[in-house]
């Protein structure tokens, strides 16, 4: 536990070191939850288009933040791989599922506090445009974005193990714009229907957002919250495993 802790107290400096993390990790899923907010204003009343009214739109920001965090975390994976840093600390007793931990923890407190401004604006912006968000709600959505932001950082962290630090942040933006799409932050996958919810349903990302929007407006059945949630935990669970093995096999390789 010690090594945990040490490890990632050093990932956690090199976080707050870096400007960049406050720009997209905190500043841009605001500056997201603004812009859709001015779009939804301008859509008619009689569309009958709910997707960026702020019940919905802040759950659908708060897992489009993920994404941002999920990058963070191949660039540290991939750049201590570049600069040798994960080489020496080979030598050291720590094992590759405490070094997954020492990742992965920093950037999940980053991410739960990621949520923080933006149910802060979100409050805001219901009061500003007579939206009622339950505060129970929100808290829930809190809890329930936890199992997302595991996923999100175990998959940079997987990354970050199988590419160099060119290759995964390109991988990154491919997934950014997938998750985003097909997670139905920006459209009412279930609306579309067809081939494309099918599509969706398959991944994890529509359930990330599903789960969140449903514990927001404390919609707590199986179908609407259940399944979703445990759909991201299983998801979470095979990618953090993955996770372990890849870098069990990558530590092995630099050893070798």
């Amino acid at each position: 536990m010690n090594r945990i802790r040490a490890f990632a107290l050093r990932n956690w400096k090199e976080t707050l070191r870096d400007p960049l993390s406050y720009i997209f990790c905190l500043g841009f899923p605001l500056v997201m939850l603004g812009i859709m907010t001015v779009v939804n204003q301008s859509i008619p009343a009689n569309a009958g288009l709910t997707i960026f009214r702020i019940d919905r739109l802040s759950a659908g920001v708060a897992v489009f933040g993920h994404s941002f965090i999920m990058l963070f975390a191949a660039l540290s994976v991939a750049n201590d791989r570049a600069g040798a840093f994960l080489v020496r600390m080979y030598t050291t007793p720590m094992k590759p599922s405490e070094f997954i931990c020492g990742y992965i923890l920093p950037l999940w407190l980053m991410a739960m506090a990621q949520a923080a401004p933006i149910w802060a604006a979100s409050l805001a912006i219901g009061a500003a445009t007579g939206v009622s968000l339950p505060i129970g709600g929100l808290l829930l959505a809190w809890a329930t974005l936890i199992p997302s932001a595991m996923l999100f950082i175990g998959i940079g962290v997987l990354f970050g193990t199988l590419f160099s630090e060119k290759a995964a942040p390109g991988m990154c933006s491919i997934l950014i714009s997938l998750g985003s799409f097909l997670g139905a932050i920006w459209f009412d996958a279930e609306s579309t229907g067809g081939v494309l919810l099918t599509v969706s349903k398959a991944l994890p990302f529509f359930h990330c957002t599903k789960s969140a929007r449903s514990a927001v407006a404390l919609a707590l059945s199986f179908e609407d919250y259940g399944r979703p949630l445990l759909m991201v935990i299983g998801w979470m669970a095979l990618i953090l495993a993955l996770a372990v093995l890849a870098f069990r096999r990558r530590m092995r390789a630099d050893l070798a």
